[in-house]
This record gives C-alpha cells, structure tokens and sequence, in this order.
C-alpha cells in the first residue's frame, strides 16, 4: 500500500513539473499589424460588442495575446487592449520605433554615415533584417537602424 501511494505522488509530480516546464516555454504571443487605415477595436469577441476604439494608422504593430474564433485580442503600444476581427489584420512587417532618438544608418553599421534621427513612437516599415540591425523605410528615408530600437513585427 505504501509503494502505490509513493509511486501515484511520482507521477504526480512528474505531471505537475512537465505542465509547469510547458507553461514556462509556452510563447507570450505574436506580433501582427493593422491592415486597414480605420480599424475597431471592441470589448469582447463578436461584432456584437462595442467599440471602445478606432485605430487610423495602416501598418501598426500590435501584439496578439489571445484569440476566440475569428478575433484576436490584442495589446497596442499605449497598453490598450481590446479584440479585433483577424480580417482587419496583417502580417505585414511593421514597428515602432522605442527609442527616445535613434540614428538611420546608409548601411547596417554605426560607422556608416547617419541620415536621419527618429523620434520615439516613429512607425517604421521592415523591409529585412540581419543580425543586430534591421532595414527600414519611414517617410522618406530607407536606412539600417539597431534591432533593440524596434518594437514590433520584425
């Protein structure tokens, strides 16, 4: 009696660490970007809720936390959260630029001439990246700009 005991506690705490160590390596979820120039977000997971805002920037990261059918819930760069229908989504490589000033490099080295300075909060469009520096195009400038700088769909 006292090994059946013994052995269901083993595997009890077998199961315990092994859901525990998959909680631990699960993913805090994805980036996607924002398809269209006006896009809603709601309260809940049906076009039944209201709307508690509008977004008006095409291409903005937002970081997707949850899903239920046909929605996404979804964190924004200001902390709003809210549900979005997946139509009204991309996968788009887009971020934002986290950094109160960050330099636009010629090439993906900070011993390249320096274009432009961008101010914290700057959408940028990804076009690629490699290593540490990712290229991005912001108005009217393309250059190579540090990875730790962006947050978003890389």
């Amino acid at each position: 009696m006292f090994r059946e005991k013994y052995f269901l506690i083993k595997i009890f705490l077998i199961y315990f660490f092994i859901t525990l160590g998959t909680f631990a390596l699960a993913d805090d979820g994805y980036y996607l970007t924002l398809r269209n120039d006006k896009v809603n977000l709601r309260k809940g997971p049906s076009m039944d809720h209201s709307i508690k805002l509008i977004y008006k920037k095409k291409f903005l990261p937002v970081l997707v936390i949850d899903s239920s059918y046909n929605f996404r819930k979804i964190l924004d760069h200001e902390n709003n959260s809210g549900w979005i229908h997946i139509t009204q989504l991309s996968k788009k490589r887009a971020a934002i630029n986290i950094v109160e000033k960050s330099v636009i490099f010629k090439s993906p080295s900070v011993y390249s001439k320096p274009m432009v300075t961008l101010d914290k909060g700057r959408l940028c469009l990804v076009k690629k990246c490699k290593n540490s520096w990712c290229k991005i195009k912001t108005g009217n400038y393309i250059g190579w700009i540090k990875k730790q700088n962006l947050k978003g769909r890389l």
